[in-house]
């Protein structure tokens, strides 16, 4: 089994003079839930290359076991070094799609034409995506076949507005991920804050917030896993 991670490009925190990026836990978590499950993992981001790492997801107060794990790999550091440019890969070649989130995703991929053809072709051709935290708000441009929204009457959650508030950015961000969703007529639901939700609609899973990233993987796997059986 192949899995194609899609990280995040852009580095500024709108006009504040932040830096902002992917957030750690969701791909560390990830990660090494797909690794251990056997999977090949590539990496891949809008430039290619290393992508931006959001400052604060790497503080003490942010980091988890599989955090320090990442970051001591060697071998996945480089992989995080070198991310292949997201407009040279082929849906052909993965068997599913993960997207973490972090802020970064709602400047570039959430308007990217590229990563919004890759979520709408992997659906499509019947493969099954998830994404966590923010990622979800790059869903907002993805249509059906028919043109219709990709998550209107679908079972989804992404960050929520409360969660937004609790890190004061409410008025920073280009669009709030819950606010969107509901929007687009997603079937949207959230749990407590900071706590892992997960939900499946189909071939689609969302995750709530950055606790979410582990078991959003590991409903992929399994996902993808009774796909191949």
């Amino acid at each position: 089994m192949k899995v194609l991670l899609v990280l995040t490009s852009h580095d500024e925190l709108g006009d504040t003079g932040r830096k902002t990026g992917f957030w750690l836990e969701e791909l560390a978590a990830p990660y090494y839930r797909f690794r251990d499950a056997g999977f090949d993992v590539v990496l891949a981001s809008p430039k290619g290359g290393r992508p931006p790492l959001d400052p604060k997801s790497n503080e003490p107060a942010s980091q988890t076991d599989e955090t320090r794990r990442f970051e001591a790999d060697s071998e996945a550091m480089d992989a995080l070094g070198r991310t292949v440019r997201l407009d040279s890969v082929s849906v052909d070649d993965f068997d599913t799609v993960f997207y973490p989130g972090g802020h970064g995703p709602l400047w570039d991929l959430a308007e990217d034409a590229t990563s919004i053809r890759l979520i709408e072709t992997t659906l499509r051709a019947g493969k099954p995506l998830a994404l966590v935290c923010h990622a979800p708000g790059v869903l907002r441009h993805a249509v059906n076949a028919d043109g219709t929204p990709l998550v209107r009457g679908k079972k989804v959650t992404g960050f929520t507005n409360s969660e937004e508030e609790g890190v004061q950015l409410t008025e920073v961000v280009p669009f709030l991920v819950e606010d969107e969703l509901v929007k687009l007529g997603g079937d949207y639901s959230k749990g407590d804050d900071w706590a892992p939700y997960v939900l499946r609609d189909g071939l689609l899973i969302t995750g709530q917030n950055p606790a979410s990233s582990g078991p959003a993987a590991d409903a992929l796997i399994e996902l993808v896993t009774k796909a191949g059986a």
